[in-house]
């Protein structure tokens, strides 16, 4: 008998660039899992930090997934997250959870991942606290307050703004599949604003939603579309 499945992806603005995970690719992922094993009931777009636990598109996945008897399905274990005590909620929740990149791993396997995930991410934190510490103790100056360090603190504020406004680009562009499907149905950019804060996605300033955003945003792709094609 098919099975359901209910998919489940999510971007991290801060991320999207290094991980090469962008909806598109963790969107073939999966359906390259469910080829032949079932068909897709439901999908749940999420934008937001992998450090936190409040995902309002992951509780609609699994109350949808739980409702129909569906598998979760996302496209890599990192998508969920890297604390342990969040799958593990995740796991106990009776939910049947699939990761599209490691299709034979069981529910005891998943948990054990991300307890290692969690353990290794903790030991980086402890290593560079530790180093930091007694650098100082042994008088080094740290961070900007050496003056041999202000025109590389001033490139690092050009990149930085440099930075943001590549992070900008990456969420517009993150975004845009959501705001179109929304759209289809006819929507006005007051009711597409509307939505997306429903759906918990937040704006790139990690605010919310109003139809002036919607419109600036379409805008800025529209001139970047322009100047693509005039180039």
């Amino acid at each position: 008998m098919p099975t359901s499945f209910v998919i489940y992806l999510r971007v991290s603005t801060e991320r999207q660039g290094q991980s090469g995970l962008g909806l598109a690719a963790q969107r073939a992922a999966v359906m390259d899992h469910v080829a032949g094993k079932g068909e897709i009931a439901a999908e749940y777009v999420e934008i937001e930090s992998g450090k936190r636990n409040e995902r309002p598109q992951l509780a609609r996945a699994m109350a949808e997934a739980k409702r129909i008897g569906a598998v979760l399905l996302i496209a890599k274990l990192d998508r969920l997250a890297r604390n342990v005590a969040f799958i593990a909620n995740l796991l106990e929740s009776g939910i049947e959870i699939a990761a599209a990149d490691m299709p034979e791993a069981n529910r005891f396997l998943l948990h054990v991942m991300a307890a290692v995930a969690e353990h290794e991410a903790q030991a980086i934190s402890d290593r560079t606290r530790a180093a930091l510490a007694a650098a100082k103790a042994r008088g080094v100056a740290l961070g900007w307050s050496m003056p041999e360090r202000r025109e590389e603190q001033r490139q690092a504020s050009r990149k930085g703004a440099a930075k943001n406004a590549e992070n900008a680009c990456m969420h517009a562009a993150n975004v845009l599949p959501v705001i179109r499907q929304i759209a289809a149905g006819g929507a006005s950019l007051r009711k597409i604003a509307d939505e997306l804060n429903a759906r918990g996605i937040k704006t790139a300033r990690d605010g919310l939603w109003y139809a002036a955003t919607v419109r600036n945003l379409l805008n800025r792709q529209f001139e970047a579309v322009s100047s693509e094609k005039a180039a």
